[in-house]
């Protein structure tokens, strides 16, 4: 049912935790089956240098969530944006059907705590220009 690298992510996840004083801070949560992941993101110089996870859910959550955290760290904000829920499905070789929806969860947190980062350098911006 599920891939080796699957079930790898999911006995081994990478980058557990969260990160105090985040410069981004997204969480997203599926109220039909009760997944909830939340992801922390360290930025500097446009570069996500540092990513972590909590996940509350099934074996796919938590495997989707340590999957996308290896994907962002190291890349721009933007390139980070331009991962997709299929990407991430893609790079652990499939997820059922029934658990497609865990892969967006963690696209859609990874965008939530990257818009957190940009509206916090937003706000940052303009108290230093007032």
């Amino acid at each position: 049912m599920y891939s080796e690298k699957v079930m790898d992510h999911f006995q081994n996840p990478r980058n557990v935790g969260e990160i105090e004083g985040a410069s981004g801070v997204g969480t997203e949560g599926n109220p039909t089956c009760g997944d909830l992941m939340t992801i922390y993101i360290t930025v500097e110089d446009n570069i996500i240098t540092d990513i972590k996870f909590k996940t509350f859910g099934c074996g796919a959550a938590i495997a989707t969530s340590s999957m996308i955290t290896e994907m962002a760290v190291g890349k721009t904000i933007e390139e980070a944006l331009k991962i997709t829920r299929n990407d991430v499905a893609d790079e652990l070789e499939g997820l059922p059907p029934v658990k497609m929806h865990c892969s967006n969860l963690a696209a859609d947190a990874l965008k939530a705590a990257i818009a957190d980062y940009k509206m916090k350098q937003a706000e940052k911006e303009k108290a230093e220009s007032e």
